[in-house]
């Protein structure tokens, strides 16, 4: 073997080597298929298979409501006479509506935790190219979705434990409905996911997901049936106007995303009134884990 073969052979094994480092440090799509084979949710069927979720993971199994923004600790008081234990809460993205939050910190979070309160955050990050809603088109995922995914899933972290939310916590990323049916839109929303799901999944959050049951949800559901790995390890569902459950959902198989795994929204933009404080909310039923409090 010639020196000029070896240098060549030499220079390109020291390649492979970075390569593989920066993709340790930095968790690019290669790395995502192999991190992502080791969550629950991306196993062929979807399910956990039976392995019981770590002792650390807290769940909740109930009804609970979110609402645009965080409501006052005297609102969360006077909620406590509600059918309501569990609250959704916006905890970021650029996507986000509601973005002042001004009631929303480490001691809201702290003080409605020790009031019985179990928490969802919702992170609501760049939309898909094809998102039907025309509010969210300014915030549409850019050219370079899986590493946009992973870079705004490390700004996802960042907010919870700046709210004091520590490892084994969900964060749901908030996908508004898009055309799932757009082959290049679809592929380019599942690679934002992948790159967010991996990213939390490797700081030890839990990557869930909310969409619509006809849009997202039946969109994760068809790529689970197919193999497709790192996808989600929960499904939070919306399918508005009939009774609350978090089984018997048309765009999931029976055995997808269980168990524990489950929230289903079931009415949306409804007025109640508890304790004298009036909220407009979403309903949920709810059986996932929920933010683990320092």
């Amino acid at each position: 073997m010639g020196r000029r073969t070896k240098i060549i052979q030499y220079a390109a094994a020291l390649l492979m080597a970075l390569a593989a480092i920066l993709g340790g440090l930095f968790g690019g799509p290669a790395a995502a298929a192999k991190d992502g084979a080791a969550g629950p949710a991306a196993s062929k069927d979807g399910a956990d298979e039976g392995d019981p979720l770590a002792p650390e993971v807290e769940v909740f199994t109930g009804r609970g409501f979110d609402t645009c923004e965080a409501p006052s600790l005297g609102a969360m008081s006077a909620w406590r006479k509600s059918q309501y234990r569990a609250v959704g809460v916006y905890i970021g993205g650029r996507g986000r509506a509601c973005k002042q939050q001004v009631n929303l910190g480490p001691r809201w979070v702290r003080s409605v935790h020790d009031e019985g309160w179990s928490i969802l955050p919702l992170y609501v990050g760049s939309q898909s190219p094809c998102v039907h809603s025309g509010s969210k088109q300014n915030v549409i995922i850019d050219a370079e979705p899986w590493y946009q995914g992973a870079e705004e899933g490390r700004d996802a972290v960042l907010s919870a434990v700046a709210l004091g939310m520590r490892e084994n916590s969900p964060i749901y990323l908030d996908m508004e409905a898009y055309d799932q049916n757009d082959p290049e839109c679809a592929d380019t929303t599942l690679s934002f996911v992948q790159g967010w799901n991996n990213e939390v999944r490797r700081q030890g959050f839990l990557p869930g997901f909310y969409s619509s049951s006809t849009s997202g949800v039946r969109h994760m559901d068809t790529l689970r049936a197919s193999g497709v790995q790192d996808l989600p390890e929960i499904m939070w569902f919306a399918r508005w106007d009939i009774p609350g459950s978090v089984e018997d959902e048309p765009s999931l198989a029976d055995d997808a995303w269980t168990p524990h795994r489950r929230i289903h929204q079931y009415a949306g933009n409804v007025t109640e009134e508890y304790g004298g404080v009036t909220m407009k909310i979403d309903r949920n039923m709810v059986d996932a884990p929920v933010a683990v409090i320092e």
